[in-house]
């Protein structure tokens, strides 16, 4: 005779299993997003982010050379990788879909992918000095039209 208790029993036992079905699939989850940051060198990225960090502070600020231990301390201890890992996976876990992050290490973990990761930081550093160039050779246009508006308020 099937029974309230033993409806209560299984609508229990589903809980449990949906519960330990979801965690599982989370752990995947997390799992994929692991080898994403492994294929594209977040973690390395990121320590060399840090790096270039200090240097500029240590640049901009020379008296904190002395003190370049507790600055680099500081860095690591808030936008270190340690710091970073588990706030950049919630975000990769709420932004892709399991399946998308398996179809980007795949894309990465091709030939194809292994070159983009390879020469993009090449491109990105052409873009910027591009841009840096093409924003010097016109920045006499944008006095002009800076001086051109002052003279029409006057």
């Amino acid at each position: 005779m099937f029974t309230i208790k033993s409806f209560a029993a299984v609508i229990v036992l589903l809980a449990a299993f949906s519960q330990t079905s979801a965690q599982a699939e989370e752990a995947t989850h997390r799992d994929s997003v692991g080898q994403l940051f492994d294929l594209t060198g977040m973690q390395q990225k990121i320590e060399e982010s840090v790096d270039n960090i200090l240097a500029l502070q240590l640049t901009q600020s020379p008296e904190l050379r002395d003190h370049e231990a507790v600055v680099r301390e500081f860095l690591e201890r808030h936008i270190g990788w340690q710091s970073l890992e588990d706030a950049l996976t919630g975000m990769y876990l709420e932004e892709f879909t399991e399946q998308e992050v398996n179809d980007m290490n795949a894309f990465y973990s091709s030939p194809t992918g292994r070159k983009v990761i390879k020469r993009l930081p090449i491109l990105v550093q052409k873009r910027n000095q591009l841009a840096s160039r093409r924003l010097q050779e016109n920045i006499g246009e944008l006095q002009f039209e800076i001086n051109a508006r002052m003279e029409k308020q006057k």
